[in-house]
């Protein structure tokens, strides 16, 4: 029987790169039919640049939209995306953006890594990893950032922020989804310390990343902010032994 795998992308003002994601993605579906029932699901946030038409237009099978009325960020969309496929029965669920910075040909090897972990994250700062057109305060930012998050947390890994990602049902239905409090990219390292607490596999497996080409990114000041907040809290809490599993 073949395995259902939700793909889950977030999108605001996407325009420039939504259609050229979609069709790399359906290409990796069509070529995996035997092994994968893949679902595309598209989560925008009311996208001003009219995002979310021009990706129905394309008519896609097996795509779905969910239409958010405002701007939730990062963590609320995929947590409605989570919500929408576990009603759904999908086993697997992926993260990954939909600006071109995640290969979708790197897909099947992460989805092969699956069946033997609940947690896999595309790693850009393990061995074989790479990262293309970031500045250097960029690289130093992203390095700084998980290495604090590993350390404070007590995290055997090395790419806490990564967006790309698989995980499994079994984790998925663990957790108390309306709990999750981050919204940012936090919400990565916040998922990360949920799987690895609780005692779930998680591995990391080497992925090249692509800065965008066009529009802005969706990094901003109170995403770090709200992310070291998170971190720090956490840390404090494993120092002081509290309890940090649900």
């Amino acid at each position: 029987m073949k395995s259902k795998v939700l793909i889950i992308l977030p999108t605001y003002n996407e325009a420039g790169h939504i259609q050229s994601s979609l069709r790399n993605l359906d290409d990796i579906r069509q070529q995996f039919l035997d092994e994968f029932d893949i679902t595309l699901l598209n989560v925008d946030d009311s996208s001003p640049d009219g995002t979310a038409a021009l990706a129905a237009d394309m008519k896609l099978p097996n795509f779905y939209q969910l239409i958010n009325q405002g701007k939730i960020g990062l963590g609320p969309a995929y947590l409605a995306g989570f919500k929408w496929g576990l009603s759904r029965n999908f086993d697997y669920f992926v993260e990954m953006d939909s600006d071109g910075s995640h290969l979708a040909v790197e897909l099947p090897i992460l989805l092969a890594k699956s069946k033997h972990h609940d947690l896999i994250i595309g790693a850009r700062w393990i061995a074989g990893g790479t990262i293309h057109n970031w500045p250097w305060y960029r690289i130093l930012i992203s390095k700084f950032g998980t290495s604090y998050a590993s350390i404070l947390l007590k995290l055997p890994l090395r790419d806490l922020t990564s967006g790309y990602r698989i995980m499994n049902r079994n984790f998925l239905e663990s957790l108390d989804l309306d709990a999750i409090s981050t919204k940012g990219y936090g919400f990565q390292i916040e998922m990360a310390v949920l799987a690895y607490v609780n005692g779930f596999s998680v591995t990391e497996v080497p992925i090249t990343f692509i800065e965008r080409s066009t529009g802005k990114s969706k990094m901003s000041l109170g995403i770090a902010v709200e992310a070291f907040r998170f971190v720090t809290k956490r840390g404090f809490e494993r120092i002081l032994k509290i309890d940090i599993r649900r």
